[in-house]
């Protein structure tokens, strides 16, 4: 029987405190339960990564390094300074940064490697969560060039999270076929700065980079891969487009729509994805008392708490259960090998 593996990637935590192992539990009891409610008859595999606390040693190292200047007990917002603004740039310099970014590379593919199978069966499928940074770090790890040098720490544990996705370059033919992709709150729309050639350019015929080209002048550049597998998932799919829910609230300063901003990454003849914008909101008071100033910098304050209301979100339950849901009941979409 085919099983619907679902992975979860954290990103980082704009409020006080660090994410922790549990961050993705009530979505997925809440998604469990409204798929229960639909079917009996679909076998679903939660995976949730965390890589949240690799990054700590480094910058607890610079923040104490920073408590020794005498300046720094004259400056305002100090536990902010330390807590939200440190964790949130924090995490991200320092991913980005290959001695660190190896290391979270290589937590996550460790815990892959013990949780999905090495022969999975033709009908599995895979959807893919991911909020905030982690989806930043979720498609560099899938597709940027810079992880293609043999000498990098994480060279081997990037080759295996790759093969684990079918469609996925070095081995494309191998792996579990992708179903679905769900972002929460995502900055990647910034990707679209780091673009060599564009989705449209590459609809109108213009070539994409090579391999060996973007190893070189476009080691950030996700889309010549991502192209690739979104076409290679077209025709394996019966040329079915992949959903792709890109969730947003509309307090949450890191969130950004994705449907306009994507066909000049990939897709630019929008005939691989199926790609919607949701605002989400979870309707209770806080968010109602917001209104009034929602356009105001004070809403700024309750950025944190939009940011990480995805977790608990009744929209992205259910809109990550249909897509569950839909893709379970049309097996025929997928063609085997």
């Amino acid at each position: 029987m085919a099983t619907d593996y679902i992975v979860f990637v954290h990103g980082v935590n704009t409020r006080e405190e660090r994410e922790v192992k549990t961050y993705a539990d009530k979505l997925i009891e809440r998604i469990d339960r409204e798929i229960a409610s639909h079917s009996s008859n679909i076998t679903r595999k939660y995976i949730p990564l965390y890589w949240g606390d690799v990054n700590k040693p480094e910058e607890d190292k610079l923040l104490n390094k920073l408590k020794q200047s005498p300046t720094w007990k004259k400056m305002w917002f100090q536990e902010f300074r330390e807590k939200q603004l440190m964790q949130f740039v924090g995490d991200a310099a320092l991913y980005i940064s290959r001695h660190v970014g190896s290391k979270v590379v290589m937590a996550i593919a460790e815990q892959l490697k013990k949780v999905l199978p090495a022969n999975p069966e033709p009908g599995d499928r895979m959807h893919l969560v991911a909020h905030s940074w982690g989806t930043v770090i979720l498609f560099d790890v899938l597709f940027a060039a810079r992880w293609d040098n043999p000498d990098l720490p994480a060279y081997e544990s990037v080759r295996r999270i790759r093969q684990g996705i079918f469609g996925v370059r070095p081995e494309p033919l191998h792996g579990i076929r992708l179903s679905s992709i769900h972002t929460m709150g995502s900055p990647i729309a910034f990707f679209n700065l780091i673009n060599v050639v564009s989705g449209e350019d590459q609809a109108r015929g213009e070539r994409e980079l090579t391999q060996e080209q973007a190893k070189k002048i476009a080691t950030h550049d996700i889309t010549p891969q991502l192209e690739a597998l979104l076409e290679q998932l077209y025709n394996e799919r019966g040329q079915k487009t992949l959903p792709w829910r890109n969730f947003i609230h509309p307090g949450d300063p890191v969130a950004y729509p994705l449907a306009t901003i994507m066909p000049d990454l990939v897709d630019g003849k929008r005939q691989f994805l199926d790609i919607q914008d949701l605002v989400t909101s979870n309707a209770d008071l806080s968010d109602f008392l917001v209104q009034p100033i929602s356009r105001s910098f004070l809403a700024l304050l309750h950025g944190g708490d939009a940011h990480g209301s995805y977790w608990e979100s009744r929209d992205v339950v259910k809109a990550i259960t249909e897509v569950i849901l839909q893709e379970a009941a049309n097996p025929l979409a997928v063609v085997s090998t």
